[in-house]
Parts: structure tokens; sequence; C-alpha cells
């Protein structure tokens, strides 16, 4: 079995189980706290952003590295060593440089 094969063999069991998560939430069964649980779990990963979709996504969103550290509240410095490859993002970094692409600057301020 390849990987792609099990990455969406993996993505129709989540999609089950959060389905059925969501109506037995729906019927009262699974508190709310639960279903937020369920919803954390069944989320697709975040990728990992390479200098180049870094670069590419701030010049997107036509934003000077200065103003991108701003919106993410790190430093400039870290920017700048994010899009010469010397540092990756990571943690909150790596969810807001998501949010951003697949949202737009809007979502984070």
């Amino acid at each position: 079995m390849t990987t792609k094969t099990r990455t969406k063999a993996k993505g129709r069991i989540f999609e089950a189980v959060h389905e059925t998560a969501s109506d037995l939430h729906r019927l009262g069964f699974i508190d709310k706290r639960k279903m937020s649980k369920f919803d954390a779990l069944c989320l697709d990963p975040i990728p990992d952003y390479d200098s180049q979709q870094i670069r590419a996504l701030r010049d997107h969103l036509q934003l000077s590295q200065a103003v991108l550290a701003a919106v993410l509240n790190t430093s400039l410095s870290t920017v700048r060593k994010w899009e010469v490859g010397d540092k990756h993002p990571s943690g909150p970094s790596l969810k807001l440089l998501n949010l951003l692409e697949r949202k737009g600057l809007e979502a984070v301020l």
C-alpha cells in the first residue's frame, strides 16, 4: 500500500469518525468539550513551509518582512531566517502561516 493510499484511507476513516461523533453530539450523547477533541483529532495536519513558500506567500499578500513579522507576532530577523532557510517556522507561527495562505490577511487581523 502506497503512502498516498494510506493517507486517503486515513482521511476516510477520520471523516467517518467525525461524522458519527457529530451525529452523537447533535443527539446529546457527546458534550461540547468531547466534540472539540474530535474536531481537533480529525483536522488535516498543518504542512511545513519552506523558504520559497514563505517568500511566495509574503509576495502574494504584498507584505514586507517587517509587516509579516508583526502579523505573526515574531521578529523581523526570524522572518528573514525563514526566507533564507536558516530556520523553519513551527508551532503557532506555522498555524498562522497556514491560516494566511488559506483565508488571507483578514483572517488574522
